[in-house]
């Protein structure tokens, strides 16, 4: 299984005949431009290459009416005058004798991406379509789109399929109201959208594209609107997105398929979203996506209207979806307050409609009301000179940002596994490398002196294997890997590795301890390293940089704690190397271990070193599904969505308060 690339060169063919600023950015370079980005970077070649199919008229009346498809399809005979005056009659849209075929193409593109996905023939994809369609309504164009690709994708997955519970993720950067007014009353859908809205004053203007529009009847909860109501934000307010708001809900809903509206209009440098997110961000965005619905992402390209932008961002995108590792978020981890408070709002917004937010301190909604642009005016005004000097100011940091991001080559191997008498009990995936290496004895003997209990062979053995495997990800040669260590010197092990991880360079290293296993003393004054302790028998901040918390009993406590702590923790650090060590009775099932692993190799740019207690009846099966989680497989449903408890929760307000001084991407509100 891997990964498509639905294209089709016919859908280059509609272009603008006529002059109209506002519409010629939408252009057939869009997609040219970014199909050769992905061929310079090698990433074309990696894919599964499908050629687009028309959709049928069938297909294309799962949303949309007769008149409407009829009205198009007569465009394919119409002169540039009639044309032109046809477009007049909708908002933002232009009609060429080749609209028809290269819509029936997008749509088809989708559906062909969705039934490869859900047939199993490939685990996702990206569908490299033009023109857009998550603002075509079932009776009109707009906005650059004629038919709504990923509603009719919904629909067919629906139908043919039988899906139940889909998920739609669209970060484009104008409001999908498209999909929200087809699926607004269906409890079987669940729209996310985060727009550039200030407070209406931003296009389409739509009052339902605020915070407090939830969905109708059987629907209400199921449309998540995250109205963004300043420019200049990036890549700290989008993950906190993610990560305060999306994800809760989305674990919670447990989607049997993620569609993507991928807009790239959303990313640094491009005039449309004027906001400061950069590519790599939406490989991190592509990750967290990865571990819902047995990982079954397939995305369609909306916007994008920088050319150089949207190219970088699909390629990041893309080289996400094969399972490379996420180059390292730029910038400060610090989100803005324009964020917090539209994150706010829309928690607070939905907190009736979800038992992940109800238990949570949900501070009121701020007033004046988010939907109020008489009392709230616009930060920068389109074609005014804070936004030249915003776009220049973006240039020059996408332009720095080209190279940087070329800096960081993807392992020649994935996944490298030292597991010693576990090794031979393991079904690997293909391309796992066995390391069979060692540190040198001299090397060994002297970080042995350190531990009388790794004195004995066996666990000198362990070690040697340790220092070898995390010299190879030091190297660059490895980006991730497991392996064993005996029960009885597990904290030794760990505390060797984490001087050894220091010694030889990494800046920022999170140990994220599960388990009796205790920080050693003489390094709590370090701050190059994070000590996380998930089943500490109280929830307490030791210091900014050492946090224990009990090991919540349910699903939900499991979630929030690995959501509203232990990720955000780990994106303000953005360590160089995670260290998970799952010690004794560390009493993670083997779905949450996995999770939990899958999830922290996307701050930490794919370097995660698992380390195991061998000893215990259940590491076969653990190291088993861990190895799978860091090859980039999907890890395995936590089952039945169940409350957490009153205690964890408390657990999780009392460490929220400490910690929120120093760790800003724990903030889910605007400080007071």
């Amino acid at each position: 299984m891997g990964t498509a690339l639905v294209y089709h060169e016919d859908m280059t063919a509609a272009r603008l005949l006529w002059e109209d600023p506002e519409c010629e950015i939408e252009c057939p370079e869009r997609l040219t431009t970014t199909l050769e980005c992905l061929r310079q970077r090698g990433l074309e070649q990696r894919c599964l290459w499908l050629a687009a199919r028309e959709a049928s008229e069938a297909e294309l009346g799962l949303v949309h009416s007769p008149e409407y498809v009829a009205l198009l399809r007569e465009t394919q005979a119409l002169g540039t005058e009639a044309l032109k005056a046809l477009s007049g009659q909708h908002d933002a849209v232009y009609f060429h004798p080749s609209t028809f075929h290269c819509a029936r193409l997008a749509v088809g593109a989708g559906l062909q991406l969705v039934d490869a996905v859900l047939t199993g023939a490939v685990r996702n994809g990206l569908a490299l379509v033009r023109p857009p369609g998550h603002h075509s309504q079932r009776t009109a164009a707009n906005g650059f789109c004629v038919f709504n690709n990923v509603a009719i994708a919904a629909k067919h997955a629906q139908q043919k399929h039988g899906l139940h519970r889909i998920l739609i993720v669209d970060w484009d950067i104008h409001h999908g109201q498209g999909i929200q007014y087809i699926f607004e009353d269906d409890p079987n859908v669940l729209y996310f959208s985060w727009h550039r809205y200030e407070h209406g004053r931003f296009w389409p203007h739509l009052r339902e594209s605020d915070a407090d529009a939830v969905g109708r009847g059987p629907g209400r909860g199921f449309t998540v609107n995250l109205p963004w109501n300043q420019v200049g934000l990036g890549n700290a307010d989008y993950v906190a997105a993610f990560l305060h708001v999306l994800l809760p809900l989305a674990f919670e809903f447990d989607p049997e398929l993620v569609l993507v509206s991928a807009g790239f209009d959303s990313a640094i440098g491009d005039p449309e979203g004027q906001m400061q997110a950069t590519p790599e961000c939406f490989a991190h965005l592509t990750q967290l996506l990865q571990v819902l619905a047995g990982g079954r992402v397939c995305a369609m390209l909306e916007g994008g209207y920088h050319l150089e932008s949207l190219s970088l961002s699909v390629c990041m995108m893309v080289q996400a979806l094969l399972g490379d590792p996420a180059p390292p978020l730029s910038g400060p981890m610090v989100p803005h307050r324009s964020a917090l408070e539209s994150i706010q709002s829309v928690r607070a917004a939905q907190a009736p409609h979800w038992t992940s937010l109800q238990q949570q301190d949900l501070t009121p909604v701020l007033s004046p009301s988010t939907h109020s642009p008489e009392e709230r005016p616009t930060t920068l005004l389109p074609g005014g000179p804070e936004v030249k000097a915003a776009a220049a100011k973006a240039e020059a940091a996408l332009s720095s940002l080209l190279d940087q991001l070329r800096l960081h080559p993807t392992p020649p191997v994935r996944t490298a596994v030292a597991l010693t008498a576990l090794d031979t009990a393991l079904a690997l995936p293909p391309d796992t490398l066995r390391q069979e290496g060692s540190a040198p004895q001299e090397e060994m003997q002297a970080w042995a002196s350190l531990h009388e209990a790794l004195a004995k062979d066996e666990t000198l053995t362990a070690l040697g294997k340790v220092l070898h495997l995390l010299d190879r990800i030091l190297d660059g040669q490895v980006s991730s890997g497991i392996a064993a260590i005996p029960a009885p010197a597990a904290a030794a092990t760990l505390d060797v590795a984490i001087r050894r991880s220091l010694a030889q360079g990494f800046q920022r290293l999170l140990c994220v301890a599960v388990g009796q296993l205790d920080r050693p003393s003489d390094l709590a004054a370090d701050e190059r390293s994070l000590w996380l302790n998930i089943g500490g028998k109280e929830a307490a901040a030791l210091s900014t940089f050492h946090v224990s918390v009990p090991l919540p009993e349910t699903t939900g406590g499991f979630l929030n704690c690995i959501l509203a702590l232990v990720l955000p923790l780990a994106y303000g650090f953005q360590p160089d190397l995670v260290l998970l060590a799952l010690g004794p009775a560390h009493g993670l099932q083997e779905p949450q271990a996995a999770l939990l692993a899958a999830l922290l190799q996307v701050p930490a740019g794919g370097r995660v070193l698992a380390l195991v207690d061998e000893v215990q009846e259940s590491s076969p099966q653990l190291a088993g599904v861990l190895v799978r989680a860091l090859h980039g497989e999907a890890p395995p449903s936590l089952g039945p969505f169940s409350m957490a408890s009153p205690e964890d929760m408390q657990a999780l307000r009392h460490l929220r308060v400490q910690l929120e001084p120093q760790w800003k991407m724990l903030q889910v509100a605007a400080p007071a």
